[in-house]
């Protein structure tokens, strides 16, 4: 009896995400809150002085999402509040999902205190 394998996972035909986010570095916490437009807004502690809060948003997004960092990539505006990001292995629904469900909870806790 042949034992199946499973196919080699190539990189190109896994899920990916790409979220358009803007950040607020220099915050007095790391969190997720929406924008008005409905926007992703990320604020973070980190300053935004040699990459420091690119790193931040790399980590915070990979530990939200339960993925390697590795996963986690800026596409564009490097040097810019608004940024594109892409996860891999996570589908756009599924991240949306899980970064505005951790943070809605806690932003209707602060709004009605």
């Amino acid at each position: 009896m042949k034992s199946r394998k499973n196919p080699p996972r190539d990189e190109t035909s896994m899920e990916a995400a790409t979220l358009s986010v803007r950040i607020q570095p220099r915050s007095s916490k790391n969190e997720i809150t929406r924008m008005e437009n409905g926007g992703l807004k990320i604020r973070l502690m980190a300053p935004p002085v040699d990459g420091a809060a690119n790193e931040a948003l790399v980590r915070f997004l990979a530990d939200k999402l339960s993925v390697p960092k590795s996963r986690v990539e800026i596409i564009s505006g490097h040097t810019s509040r608004d940024k594109i990001v892409r996860i891999s292995g996570v589908s756009k629904a599924d991240a949306e999902e899980l970064l505005y469900s951790k943070e809605k909870w806690s932003n209707i806790i602060k709004r009605e205190n």
